[in-house]
């Protein structure tokens, strides 16, 4: 009896410590072209051993063969994470030294920590919903957006800050896992999403409802729109707004944001430009009837902000952050209680809009219902 796919490639990504270990010891791989070159040879190989994995099987998705490397990875992630948290040795030392030297910052950490433990778990469980016929669309949304902010901050940061006169050939690695997740996200998208059976009459009466017979839906419109402000505030403050709200904030509040590795800027920027409008415009799809978008995109805005949010928020307090530059003692409550809210703003949306979706659902005729597409 073959064990479950899922369970395969859980054990093949625990191989990834058993590598990085060997490949420390190894002085010939420890030069910037030879790590590059195996960390090829390393992905390469264990392709393969997935295709082996899944050989038996008809018909395989291709975003399996995507997930099941990214689990590999999550473990180096994670690997990294509790060497530079001291929690172990030995593993990744030749890697910072002549391939990441960035994987070494507090954002780095915490990022590391979020790959290994949470999309570690999506991947383990959109596999096992995969390969048993159910649909792991909105798992798999969400993953997409949380991988893209990763992306969207790291490769960036990298290149604009401190680090950025020291770039290895082994950060060219990235450049897959950056446009794999975009390829993934058009995927998913494209495909036909999952509606509850909802009858005609109650789509009718829910979408009669206004903003103010709504209590939540209006609770969370101001959220959204304190979420939207707090974005654009921070995105004058990084771009050296010359306000005396914004010097005060970035010096008395969170001068995180001024640290030279980059990252805690270039999310304020994605904030500005991309999350401010996408969270205008979910506003305003909760008070439009019939927007059916907002059950994907609340789900992949809220993967997005809540990995950005964990990283921004963990590496503003973390010890491998200069002391200079994290959340003041006697600042710690104001700061980090905004920084999780405009985390929890879009999570608390995308829960809303699937435990009662009807508001949201296209109008069909009188005394029909939606009917449950069980497609993936």
């Amino acid at each position: 009896m073959r064990p479950p796919v899922e369970v395969c490639v859980f054990l093949l990504s625990l191989l990834a410590p058993g590598v990085l270990y060997a490949m420390n010891n190894i002085p010939a791989l420890q030069e910037p072209l030879p790590i590059l070159g195996m960390g090829m040879v390393v992905l390469g190989s264990l392709l393969i051993l997935v295709l082996l994995t899944v050989r038996h099987k008809t018909k395989v998705d291709p975003l399996f063969y995507v997930f099941a490397e990214f689990s590999f990875t999550c473990m180096v992630g994670l690997t990294n994470a509790l060497e530079q948290d001291g929690f172990i040795s030995g593993f990744m030392g030749f890697y910072l030294k002549m391939g990441e030297p960035h994987l070494s910052t507090a954002y780095a950490v915490m990022m590391s920590y979020w790959e290994g433990v949470v999309h570690f778990i999506l991947f383990l469980t959109i596999i096992h919903r995969m390969f048993t016929g159910k649909s792991y669309r909105s798992l798999g949304l969400l993953w997409a957006g949380s991988s893209i902010a990763h992306q969207v901050v790291h490769i960036p940061g990298v290149v604009i800050g401190k680090y950025g006169s020291n770039i290895r050939p082994a950060f060219w690695r990235n450049v897959p896992f950056f446009l794999v997740p975009f390829w993934a996200a058009f995927l998913l998208f494209s495909r036909p999403r999952e509606m509850p059976i909802v009858t005609a009459d109650k789509i009718a009466s829910e979408q009669k409802k206004s903003l103010l017979s709504r209590p939540i839906d209006l609770l969370l419109s101001l959220l959204l729109l304190g979420a939207a402000a707090f974005c654009a505030f921070r995105g004058f403050v990084v771009l050296d707004c010359p306000m005396d709200r914004c010097f005060t904030y970035i010096y008395q509040y969170e001068p995180y944001l001024k640290d030279p590795v980059g990252f805690p800027r270039v999310t304020m920027l994605v904030y500005l430009f991309y999350a401010l409008p996408l969270l205008t415009v979910l506003v305003c799809g909760l008070n439009t009837p019939g927007c059916s978008w907002m059950l994907d995109w609340t789900v992949f805005l809220a993967g997005a902000m809540l990995q950005a949010q964990w990283c921004h928020i963990g590496a503003s307090l973390h010890s491998r952050t200069p002391f200079t530059y994290r959340v003041p003692a006697d600042k710690w409550r104001p700061v980090i209680g905004l920084n999780v809210l405009l985390a929890a703003a879009p999570a608390l949306l995308a829960l809303r809009c699937h435990a009662s979706p009807a508001y949201f659902m296209k109008p069909v005729p009188k005394g029909q219902a939606n009917n449950k597409k069980k497609r993936n």
